[in-house]
């Protein structure tokens, strides 16, 4: 069965000829700095997915969504991408070969407020999720 094989947050991801290239993946907490009454920016970053296909799947139309919630669930606070992914055999590839696919996706969300939050990639109604914290550090007033 067609499985997500990665799900990365980055600073940045690009999916290029066939291949994932993510630049500052991994982290697990964002820290938002900003001046006493101001409100945060929002924060830009990528998502990173590979999503491996067996051979038996090759050819056939599978559905994906991605989006970033609170974990507490809800409505999503941007919903990313929603489509279907094919992946066809390329000429010379021995019988039985897994297939894989990438997608970066670009992604900017105005959090609102601190706390966990998610990305959530469903691909057939099979779910895997990222989890993250936001973390707000206020700062003193900018002089003038």
């Amino acid at each position: 069965m067609a499985a997500i094989d990665i799900l990365a947050l980055a600073n940045h991801a690009e999916a290029i000829n066939g291949l994932l290239y993510l630049s500052g993946a991994g982290w697990t907490n964002v820290t938002r700095v900003y001046p006493v009454g101001e409100q945060p920016n929002p924060h830009h970053f990528g998502i990173g997915i590979s999503v491996l296909v067996p051979w038996s799947e090759a050819n056939d139309r599978h559905s994906l969504a991605v989006w970033i919630e609170s974990e507490d669930g809800g409505e999503p606070l941007m919903k990313a991408a929603e489509g279907e992914l094919e992946v066809g055999r390329p000429a010379g590839l021995p019988h039985g070969s897994d297939l894989r696919s990438v997608l970066a996706i670009d992604a900017t969300v105005a959090f609102p407020r601190q706390g966990g939050y998610r990305a959530v990639v469903e691909l057939n109604g099979d779910r895997s999720t990222y989890a993250f914290t936001v973390t707000d550090r206020v700062s003193a007033p900018l002089s003038a």
